[in-house]
């Protein structure tokens, strides 16, 4: 599998067994209001704020609170001033991190983000050291027992899909960020149900660790998603198959 499933994999396995909502609704709300402040209000023409509210809806965020994170978003109601900020260091085997964060505060995240890199056997870097190393992609997975790669193609290629690749028990579906939202559409009117769908950062090549090395990257990740003001982690490490059984 590549190192994006991996990671997923893990995320949920720890999310079952340490499921902290509050911390959870902070990150999704904060996502609708970014994607409601970025491309306006009406999901049906903004495809982040449609993946936002489906995240948000995912982990149970009540109607009222989605409602009112969408309205700040669009400014019909006060909100404090979010800065989205990009983060870059190494981790632990030298691994590139890239760290999406929503902050009002720009000197308390930066110091926070930094100590929390220190404290995990890493480091933060300047901007542009890793960034490089990492493509923004629009992803959707599959169930290979309900979709085959030939009918994904078939309906997505005319709307955009740049890729499908083998992914474990999933088919996993590449397109641009800007084809992301007519690709959603093309599968939706076909029936084609996705087991997840994001526009997310995926490295150009995965790095091998040891498993001693990447449980110390899973450490310094799960502190940085812990962090409230952390949207998403990134690495290109090619998590070894050992640890998914050390966490199965």
């Amino acid at each position: 599998m590549a190192g994006h499933s991996k990671w997923k994999n893990i995320q949920a396995r720890k999310s079952v067994q340490d499921k902290k909502k509050g911390k959870i609704f902070t990150k999704v709300t904060k996502e609708v209001m970014l994607a409601a402040r970025q491309g306006g209000g009406d999901p049906d023409s903004n495809a982040r704020l449609r993946a936002a509210i489906a995240a948000a809806k995912a982990v149970n965020l009540p109607k009222d609170k989605i409602e009112t994170a969408l309205k700040k978003g669009t400014g019909e109601l006060g909100a404090e001033s979010l800065d989205e900020i990009t983060y870059e260091g190494y981790g632990p085997g030298g691994v590139a991190v890239l760290v999406e964060a929503a902050t009002d505060n720009r000197n308390r995240t930066v110091a926070d983000i930094r100590h929390i890199f220190t404290k995990n056997n890493g480091n933060l870097g300047e901007s542009g050291c890793v960034a490089w190393m990492f493509e923004k992609k629009g992803v959707f997975s599959f169930d290979r027992e309900t979709s085959s790669d030939e009918q994904l193609l078939e309906v997505g290629l005319d709307a955009g899909v740049e890729d499908i690749q083998e992914d474990g028990n999933f088919w996993e579906v590449h397109t641009t960020p800007e084809k992301f939202q007519a690709v959603q559409q093309a599968f939706a009117r076909a029936g084609l149900a996705a087991e997840s769908e994001e526009v997310t950062m995926i490295p150009h090549n995965l790095v091998p660790v040891d498993v001693d090395t990447a449980t110390k990257i899973v450490r310094l990740m799960e502190a940085l998603e812990d962090y409230d003001d952390v949207q998403n982690v990134y690495v290109n490490c090619d998590f070894p198959d050992e640890l998914m059984q050390d966490e199965a």
